[in-house]
């Protein structure tokens, strides 16, 4: 009868426990990014009152008598299933879609979380605002391209946005065209000058931008000058010398100035172009990508600058084409912008944030990092949807979202508690049963005892 006693505390104790732990359940049932726990019961020691003896000749085996002594807690695990997602509209609000955890750091010590609510400081760098943890990612930095790009095989660091900030003038390097020239056009040689009736071509315009991010108008004009053949001019606002179009040496071939500053244009009888050449010179590309150097200085600029015109890949129907259709042919693309300032941000799946301008470019700022473990039923909570590396959790595996099996990232959105209201209150009931049950042992062994005390009397 002591037996049944302490297994009855034993039970009462620990359908306490699990009485605690869906009570924190419960309380978190709106806290963003909370994963629910269960906690699991196990058997304690029996004690063995005869053992087990095996099968004879003429007698079979006894099974052993053992009178168990209570139970005890298993475990107490965290379930980590999807959370449901709820839109917010703060882009700085991110969730994460499938497997990993974001990664904060106060400077010495780095944490992991499934809550996304994040926000900026007064520095621009991305934190927690609850607790001021900096978020981890990788900052973008520039190329040889000259392009702002993110090196995923770096340290983490703190990730600032720089909102309001400017970004440098960048002068026009290249310059695509597309789309058609009309074949139907007569044929109209130009004079000395390059000069012709506006009716008898097709005029194109852009704006390219210096390197002080100065506007300069390129002014490019076709002709059809024989069959299947077109000749161009160009000129810019604000050059101090005539704009020049030069066709750089072909393989094989030696590279000559242009001294007429104009281009001739070869087709096939497709329609489609085949070459592009010097007028006054034998320099010719018929393969590849056919490109044509326009130079041209401004005022202040003792250098020459150049910005290449891309017309597309000899023989394929990309950049310009002669066919009997309207003409159509413009300048689709080019790289140059003026001075602008950030206004907004942007956050994709892979957590890589763009920045976008007031002069309407855009660029890498950098890269939330997300990390997964083998066992994140392994991690230690330390409180504040926080956790750390235990033992058994695995080193962790710092990387992109949304590759190498970690989630993607979801942005204006939050990760709800993935509590279940309904599973907790059955739970409940039947952990309120267990308790009165285990009472119950206690208070039937206590008259047991009674009883046997009142056999003296």
């Amino acid at each position: 009868m002591m037996r049944a006693l302490y297994s009855g505390v034993a039970g009462l104790k620990n359908h306490q426990t699990r009485m605690d732990v869906i009570g924190n359940n419960i309380s978190n049932v709106n806290t963003y990014g909370f994963k629910t726990s269960r906690a699991t019961f196990q058997d304690m020691i029996s004690q063995t009152l005869s053992g087990a003896a095996k099968p004879e000749e003429n007698r079979g085996g006894v099974n052993p008598k053992q009178v168990g002594l209570g139970m005890t807690i298993a475990s107490i695990d965290r379930i980590f299933t999807q959370g449901s997602l709820q839109t917010t509209g703060n882009q700085t609000d991110l969730a994460i879609s499938g497997d990993g955890f974001f990664v904060i750091s106060d400077g010495d010590r780095k944490y992991y979380t499934r809550a996304g609510a994040f926000g900026l400081d007064k520095n621009g760098t991305l934190v927690n605002p609850g607790n001021g943890l900096k978020v981890q990612g990788w900052m973008a930095t520039r190329n040889e391209a000259g392009e702002m790009a993110v090196h995923q095989s770096g340290t983490t660091e703190d990730l600032i946005i720089p909102i309001y900030g400017k970004v440098d003038a960048n002068e026009t390097k290249n310059i695509k065209y597309k789309c058609n020239l009309d074949s139907r056009y007569s044929i109209v040689p130009p004079n000395a000058t390059g000069r012709m009736r506006a009716s008898a071509g097709v005029t194109t315009n852009i704006d390219a931008y210096d390197s002080q991010g100065n506007t300069h108008r390129l002014t490019l004009v076709f002709w059809k000058t024989g069959p299947n053949q077109w000749t161009a001019s160009a000129a810019i606002t604000d050059s101090t010398i005539p704009l020049t179009l030069d066709v750089p040496a072909g393989a094989g071939q030696q590279n000559n100035a242009n001294p007429t500053g104009r281009m001739n244009l070869r087709f096939s009888p497709d329609g489609k172009l085949v070459s592009v050449g010097d007028e006054a010179t034998p320099d010719e590309l018929n393969q590849g990508t056919l490109m044509v150097n326009a130079n041209y200085r401004v005022a202040g600029d003792p250098n020459i600058r150049t910005i290449a015109l891309d017309l597309g890949k000899a023989g394929l129907l990309e950049g310009i084409t002669q066919y009997a259709s309207a003409a159509t042919t413009k300048a689709v693309e080019q790289d140059g912008y003026n001075m602008g300032y950030m206004e907004s941000f942007n956050i994709d799946n892979s957590g890589v944030i763009t920045g976008v301008y007031s002069n309407g470019t855009k660029r890498t700022i950098g890269q939330a990092a997300m990390s997964v473990f083998t066992n994140p039923q392994g991690l230690h909570a330390v409180g504040e949807n926080l956790f750390e590396v235990s033992n058994n959790s695995g080193l962790p595996n710092t990387g992109a979202a949304n590759e190498a099996g970690r989630g993607k990232i979801v942005a204006g959105t939050l990760e709800m508690s993935n509590v279940d209201l309904s599973d907790q209150f059955v739970d409940m009931i039947v952990t309120q049963r267990g308790f009165q049950a285990n009472s119950r042992s206690i208070t039937t062994s206590d008259q047991m005892l009674q009883e046997l005390l009142s056999l003296k009397r």
